[in-house]
């Protein structure tokens, strides 16, 4: 078992480029594989999650490579897909799953998705029944609707006018890649927006869809056509170092090439509403909205309240902004936000429990929580749970507790993050206000296993 350990900081200066987006390199393995012609990924995420789907399609007769410069090159497929005589393995990833539960219900052959112990534990009626609604047969073989999925694409696909019982990018997107196997026209409303990626991926591999509020509608049987893309930094992995920085007494963080979706960056808006002193620029039109990202510390920040329609596009962020608030004056309130119960973790519960074990108090709800700031932080073990958001959020925690915090079980910051342990040092390393906590912090750094516009939020 691997594990981080870490000792405050007094200041943050540094310049990092994070890692490419998770969901944006799941759909471009995707759409890639499902186009007519070659696409080359620049940027591409390698991690566990990742690799899942890419293993995915070669299981299903895909012709993608790694190359050595990080690039990765797909043939298209036009969208024919082989059976696999084997179950695909979809490690720990709940992505990957349900979107090849839609995608596979069209295909004319018997497919099996299976998972590691956590993923098998994950609900997937909630994107089969929907599904279902479209003709598709899926069997959950676990208990109460969990995997592993047997998929029947014997039935033909029907058009659907359909409306998610839960605001997920992940139904809409299995739902959108089913429709695009299915005879007419498809319409997927959803009671909040969630992330706009496929529907932006859609357009750029040639599809047609049309975007009118909350819905979506797409014409099944489109072609799509292999291009070159660039992922953009993944803003979830930045999230972690903007609230490090947020609440630092001293502090200056430049992120570039981040992803700046509005769909996504709902914790510019939460931090900033909470007093953190935020400045973006775009860098001009593109697929996906890309920029820079300057966070300035030494602000108090406040408590605040996160619910309603805000919680979407905050879903992955909600671990580190409870670190946010642990941190900061008065009381935080989130709700709305049950569905963090079924993710890799009881992310409700999890979060929780690390929050306690830095001696802040907290309140549990079914649907959020309530976190009270202002207490002393002391340095603490927490286990991840196997959950790599909870191993980095505790993460960030320690380097504004008092003395040592070590995190357990952090492996699984791989599924999302595979550079989040390279980036940590360069954060250390490029802080020049404290040498002697640095050289503590570096030193201490255990890995258990070697293997234009410009927009200004201020408070």
């Amino acid at each position: 078992m691997s594990s981080l350990k870490v000792h405050p900081i007094r200041s943050l200066n540094a310049e990092i480029s994070v890692s490419g987006d998770k969901s944006i390199s799941h759909r471009s393995i995707i759409f890639g594989s499902l186009a007519e012609g070659p696409t080359r990924i620049q940027n591409f995420l390698p991690s566990h999650d990742c690799l899942a789907t890419m293993h995915a399609f070669q299981a299903l007769g895909v012709e993608i490579e790694m190359l050595e410069d990080g690039t990765v090159y797909i043939e298209g497929s036009g969208g024919e897909l082989t059976p696999c005589g084997e179950a695909i393995d979809c490690g720990n990833s709940g992505t990957t799953m349900r979107l090849m539960a839609g995608l596979l219900s069209g295909y004319p052959f018997i497919s099996r998705l299976v998972g590691d112990e956590s993923l098998h534990r994950r609900p997937m009626k909630r994107v089969a029944d929907p599904l279902a609604k479209m003709g598709a047969e899926i069997k959950c073989q676990g208990q109460n609707g969990r995997p592993p999925l047997e998929i029947h694409g014997d039935y033909p696909l029907k058009a659907v006018k359909y409306t998610t019982r839960v605001s997920s990018a992940q139904i809409k997107s299995a739902m959108l890649l089913a429709a695009l196997r299915a005879e007419g026209k498809s319409v997927i409303t959803e009671k909040e927006q969630s992330r706009d990626h496929t529907e932006r991926m859609l357009r750029l591999f040639g599809a047609s869809s049309v975007r009118d509020g909350r819905s979506v509608s797409i014409l099944g049987q489109q072609r799509l056509h292999g291009c070159d893309l660039t992922v953009p930094g993944d803003f979830s992995s930045a999230a972690f170092w903007m609230v490090a920085a947020a609440v630092s007494g001293e502090a200056k963080l430049i992120l570039h090439q981040v992803g700046m979706n509005p769909t996504r960056t709902g914790l510019l808006n939460v931090l900033s509403r909470m007093g953190g002193q935020i400045q973006e620029s775009l860098d001009g039109d593109s697929w996906e909205p890309v920029g820079k990202i300057t966070i300035f510390g030494g602000a108090a920040l406040r408590g605040t309240i996160i619910e309603g329609d805000e919680i979407p596009n905050v879903i992955d962020e909600i671990p580190v902004l409870a670190v946010a608030a642990a941190l900061a004056d008065g009381t935080t309130t989130i709700r709305g936000a049950a569905e963090l119960r079924v993710k890799e973790s009881d992310r409700l519960a999890t979060v929780a429990d690390m929050l306690s074990s830095f001696g802040v108090p907290v309140e549990e709800f079914d649907d959020g929580m309530t976190i009270t700031g202002g207490a002393e932080i002391n340095g603490t073990t927490v286990d991840s749970h196997g959950d790599h958001r909870i191993a980095m959020a505790a993460t960030i925690m320690g380097l504004s507790a008092n003395g040592t915090t070590t995190v357990q079980n952090t492996d699984c910051i791989k599924t999302s993050y595979p550079g989040f342990e390279q980036d940590l040092k360069t954060v250390l390393a490029e802080n020049p206000a404290d040498r002697s906590t640095l050289a503590n912090g570096i030193t201490n750094l255990i890995i258990g296993k070697k293997d234009p516009k410009k927009l200004e939020r201020k408070s």
